[in-house]
């Protein structure tokens, strides 16, 4: 047996801000649906699923990229490409974590909703599953990914209203979370790009080339300002719009810092740790203006 450390690395578990960054448009579906504040127990259940589906997530990708990862530099350290875990105890985890998601599904969400957050889930295994195999053939990965994001907006929405008849609200906070989502991977790849060309995989930063950082701005803004669309559709106080002028402030700050010449590996990583901050700015902003706190 691997040591507990390994085993939490290749779930990414020691990596909080990509666990965070997948819950957080949860959090803003959660708190845009029509009767918010959400049920307490909803939002627990929610975040469960989350875990699971993201370390489902976590580990395919390095069962995909068990080969490539070694040739890169960012990657080469992760457990089952310095073999420190075999393929089939990455196979038996996948498989754990995909029955844990599905345990909450079955078990956690409410009754007439489970259904249709059944299809739901069986719907995003496809992408989440396939999408560390889109970068070999595909030139923009990272749309895949986004689309994978989107399920976090949806299933949310249908476990609480048993219906995905949100209109122009869950569409908004959909597309925002599709074009944040690709906004922000686009800058964890930028990280990589020298080693993705020299190995031959695909990515949305090598496809776009120097537009890269226009294209990621113009993504960042569209979100923000669909998710004040939204958020004033469902009706905010005046707490929300405080809140959100500093993360669209940080949002643009951080398109602008992405257009430095020569910008280290390590300035791609903060970025991303500020997506963190930024989108979990904006949820807090939806908690607040929407009379905060939790259902019972």
């Amino acid at each position: 047996m691997a040591p507990l450390q390994t085993w939490l690395t290749l779930l990414r578990w020691d990596k909080p801000s990509g666990r965070l960054i997948l819950l957080i448009p949860a959090g803003w579906s959660l708190w845009l649906l029509p009767q918010a504040p959400p049920p307490a127990v909803l939002v627990g259940w929610i975040v469960l699923g989350g875990l699971a589906v993201s370390g489902a997530g976590c580990v395919a990708n390095d069962l995909w990229d068990r080969r490539i990862d070694p040739q890169v530099e960012r990657t080469r350290e992760r457990p089952l490409a310095s073999g420190r875990i075999s393929v089939g105890a990455a196979v038996v985890l996948l498989a754990i974590c995909l029955l844990a998601a599905l345990a909450v599904v079955l078990w956690g969400l409410p009754a007439s909703s489970r259904g249709l957050c059944l299809g739901l889930a069986i719907a995003a295994l496809p992408p989440v599953l396939l999408y560390p195999s889109a970068k070999r053939w595909f030139g923009y990965p990272q749309a895949v990914l986004a689309l994978c994001w989107g399920f976090a907006v949806l299933i949310p929405w249908a476990a609480a209203q048993g219906t995905l008849q949100g209109g122009w609200p869950l569409a908004a906070v959909w597309v925002a979370t599709w074009l944040w989502t690709f906004g922000f991977d686009t800058v964890y790849a930028m990280a990589d790009r020298d080693d993705d060309a020299r190995v031959g995989v695909r990515s949305s930063a090598l496809s776009l080339g120097a537009h890269a950082p226009v294209v990621v701005g113009c993504c960042y803004g569209a979100a923000a300002v669909l998710l004040a669309w939204a958020a004033a559709l469902q009706g905010v106080n005046g707490a929300f719009w405080l809140i959100w002028l500093v993360a669209a402030g940080g949002w643009w700050r951080e398109a602008q810092l992405l257009q430095r010449p020569a910008l280290p590996r390590s300035a791609f990583g903060l970025h991303f740790r500020h997506q963190v901050l930024l989108g979990a700015l904006v949820l807090l902003a939806l908690v607040v203006g929407r009379s905060g706190g939790l259902a019972a």
